[in-house]
């Protein structure tokens, strides 16, 4: 799953003060002409993660070398999911990159459970060291988010807004998902670039008026359904 792979940065900012249309009219406004690259959609991920949540701790405790599991669709959350993407987001400090796999179908409602996760995979054709991996982990959190896109003219810096976070707990045996978690008011905004670009880019983030994170949305969302 991590053979030789194209890393990229991706600095990430939070946004508390603004709400979505200030926050992208300041992007707009960037000196770095940044225009909106696709019309905006949601995003709906399934996470998943070890008993012990591996995962999860090797973020909060900041571990340089690390990867989640999730998968990946969009547009409505709730429906025939026809295709689905497996992603492994796997990072090494600032830099990241994913490795993709084709994900059978299934149906996210409220029969879908982790043992209807379990049911799709073993009946895959996914590689064999990617499915021993995921019969070694369970579905943990649902998160769901609202997506801008934007890039300057030469398509070498890229930007993403995330508003409207949505955090399901994910239970092995049933979900009604009648209980989620809705932060309207926090922002993401990420800058993705080649590792290259790294020292414009510092230019570029200097001039964003949004604070510097590490925190990511997974984090977020299992401190808020479990914790």
């Amino acid at each position: 799953m991590e053979a030789a792979r194209e890393y990229r940065y991706e600095r990430k900012f939070f946004v508390d003060q603004l709400d979505a249309r200030q926050a992208i009219a300041l992007i707009k406004q960037h000196p770095a002409m940044f225009s909106e690259l696709y019309p905006p959609r949601y995003i709906n991920n399934i996470y998943m993660d070890s008993p012990l949540m591996a995962n999860f701790f090797d973020n909060v405790d900041g571990v340089d070398a690390r990867r989640k599991a999730r998968v990946r669709w969009y547009h409505d959350l709730f429906r025939r999911v026809d295709d689905p993407v497996l992603e492994f987001k796997i990072k090494r400090g600032l830099m990241g990159t994913k490795a993709q796999y084709a994900f059978p179908r299934f149906d996210f409602d409220t029969t879908f459970t982790g043992r209807s996760f379990k049911t799709a995979i073993q009946a895959s054709e996914l590689p064999k060291d990617v499915l021993e991996y995921l019969l070694s982990v369970e579905p943990v959190l649902v998160n769901r988010y609202l997506r801008w896109y934007f890039a300057t003219p030469d398509r070498r810096f890229r930007v993403t807004v995330d508003t409207e976070l949505t955090f399901y707990h994910l239970n092995k045996f049933s979900n009604r998902f009648l209980h989620r978690q809705v932060d309207y008011q926090d922002i993401v905004v990420e800058l993705k670039y080649q590792h290259d670009d790294d020292l414009q880019a510092g230019r570029i983030a200097s001039a964003f008026p949004f604070r510097m994170t590490r925190s990511s949305k997974f984090v977020q969302g299992i401190e808020r359904v479990y914790l």
